[in-house]
């Protein structure tokens, strides 16, 4: 495994996450949450453009008519991407005071899964929830703390699903026809003092890569037997997802970040909130995008 970590820019997020890669566009999406902000990175130019969405935005996420479809603290919305105007779509929470909505992704039939935690780290107050194509909303999982990394194998018959303060990746039976889950089980159990499971892909061999938040480090896994395979040492303690982008989608772009840190710890780790390159070595799967 390639170890090279690249810092890319000059952005540092106050919270780096939900990176996503729009193909046809040859660009990377990600949000940094605290702030508001939808980053557009450009590869082949090296640019970053900013859309301020106004309050929390938990995932961005490309829609097939173009455009992003947002998971925020306010519940679903639309964002133009040229234009930054924004369509309301609907709030699932409406009538819950301290949430807001993490991280999320989109299935192969262009569902938007999405969940919400606590703004506080309230326990159980957090829930999944499936935005279909016709832009109903229902919940799947409740009593949820802190949603956070979704994943889906090649089959499409699992999804793999982080809660982050259990330390584990569960794996679903999943019905891509239907959008529905069954029988879930222990995938993966992150280990002691090596911090919690945050945001996750998939590579081509179906392997996990889990990024983990006071960890330093996104790691690699087998699910079906549970098996570390490798990691990347990343020079930020708070590591929070990760994406493939690329031509050949074998660049791995990983955010971070620096909320949280006194000054003591931002001065022993400068690139928190950095958005990082890796090329590991192996190819991941492509963003799906949202159909609706």
């Amino acid at each position: 495994m390639n170890r090279k970590i690249t810092a890319i820019g000059e952005v540092l997020a106050d919270l780096g996450e939900g990176p996503s890669w729009l193909e046809s566009a040859s660009q990377l999406y990600w949000v940094d949450i605290n702030k508001g902000l939808i980053h557009i990175h450009d590869p082949a130019t090296s640019s970053n453009r900013m859309l301020d969405v106004g309050f929390k935005v938990g995932a961005a996420v490309p829609r097939q008519a173009g455009g992003l479809v947002l998971a925020t603290v306010n519940g679903f919305y639309f964002i133009d991407t040229d234009t930054g105007h924004l369509s309301f779509i609907h709030d699932p929470e409406s009538d819950v005071t301290g949430n807001r909505f993490n991280d999320g992704k989109c299935d192969a039939a262009g569902r938007f899964w999405a969940g919400t935690m606590g703004l506080t780290g309230q326990k159980g107050t957090g829930a999944l929830y499936c935005l279909d194509t016709d832009l109903t909303v229902r919940k799947v999982i409740d009593n949820i703390t802190c949603s956070n990394g979704l994943a889906w194998s090649a089959d499409n018959k699992t999804m793999y699903y982080i809660d982050s303060p259990t330390k584990q990746v569960v794996a679903y039976d999943y019905d891509l026809a239907a959008g529905e889950i069954s029988n879930g089980r222990v995938a993966v159990q992150i280990e002691d003092n090596t911090g919690v499971p945050d945001g996750m892909t998939i590579d081509d061999e179906g392997m996990l890569w889990v990024a983990q938040w006071g960890g330093h480090q996104v790691s690699r896994w087998n699910p079906a037997t549970g098996e570390k395979l490798g990691m990347l040492p990343i020079p930020a303690t708070q590591v929070t997802s990760c994406v493939f982008g690329g031509p050949r989608l074998d660049t791995l772009y990983i955010t971070s970040a620096r909320t949280g840190l006194n000054e003591q710890a931002l001065a022993a780790e400068p690139l928190a909130g950095s958005l990082f390159r890796a090329v590991p070595g192996v190819r991941g799967t492509a963003t799906m995008l949202f159909g609706g």
